[in-house]
């Protein structure tokens, strides 16, 4: 049976390198994994010497670092083998090169280091499960396989934005520049805010659903903007958030709400003329 094999508690580049195995590597989807000892090999065999078994992250083979200086890890370079294998991947890219700079310690640069916000990110919580489940490291193997999935599609979606975010209508507001998108991909408005768009606009092209979202500044106030949509298109359901900072026409929370008709070139004319 095909097995991967690490150290005893799994730290992120253990988790990661271990993951991308399991998930990219053909036929290793059903690996078992077994932990060893930090630097050592399962059952003292040589780290590269079975095909059915492979080490990361110890054991000094092809899938460790620790015997060299150079500023990799065990996951860029499993990620390394997959490039060999099936080409390049921009999202696993992304995610490996993040990785690489946490197991060099290089995370206590990032901005404001010590903010709490810190604490709900995945190095934080496999902290966290190696105090709860220190005893049982395949369930803190899976718990990281499922952030690790997770963390794939939002980077997927990140990227997909930052595509769409070349194609924005921009446009002037009162409280700044805004933007207007027509795409299902509601993460553009996610990465327009935190670009500086202080007023965002997105039409589903499938569904006609419209979505305004603002930063959330005190000065800015929505609510002459939601009047004259629901004035205008009385037939849609136009609702206002308590912050008066979104305006929700459809949600998937909400499958009874009314989509809009009006294009989105009308309704960024529209936010121009209520917003000016």
């Amino acid at each position: 049976m095909k097995t991967i094999v690490t150290h005893i508690g799994p730290d992120l580049d253990a988790i990661t390198s271990t993951w991308l195995v399991k998930t990219f590597f053909p036929g290793w989807e059903e690996a078992l994994l077994a932990f060893v000892p930090a630097g050592t090999t399962l059952n003292k065999m040589s780290p590269d010497s079975d095909p059915e078994i492979i080490h990361v992250d110890t054991g000094f083979g092809k899938f460790d670092h620790h015997q060299t200086d150079a500023d990799t890890c065990a996951a860029r370079l499993v990620y390394e083998e997959i490039v060999k294998q099936h080409g390049v991947d921009p999202v696993l890219e992304r995610l490996v090169a993040v990785v690489n700079d946490v197991d060099h310690f290089r995370e206590v640069f990032y901005p404001n280091a010590a903010a709490d916000y810190w604490e709900f990110w995945i190095v934080a919580q496999i902290d966290g499960w190696r105090l709860l489940h220190g005893e049982n490291p395949t369930k803190i193997m899976e718990l990281g396989f499922q952030s690790l999935d997770g963390i794939y599609k939002v980077l997927l979606n990140k990227m997909w934005a930052e595509k769409e975010l070349l194609n924005a209508i921009e446009f002037p507001t009162k409280w700044g520049k805004g933007a207007g998108f027509e795409t299902v991909n509601d993460e553009v408005i996610h990465q327009a805010q935190k670009r500086g768009f202080s007023v965002v606009i997105r039409k589903d092209p499938k569904k006609g659903y419209v979505r305004i979202k603002s930063l959330p500044k005190e000065e800015i106030d929505f609510t002459a903007l939601y009047e004259r949509l629901k004035s205008d298109e009385p037939d849609a359901t136009w609702f206002l958030h308590a912050s008066r900072h979104m305006i929700l026409n459809g949600s998937a929370k909400n499958p009874d709400m009314k989509p809009s008709k009006r294009t989105l070139a009308d309704l960024v004319r529209v936010i121009q003329e209520v917003c000016k």
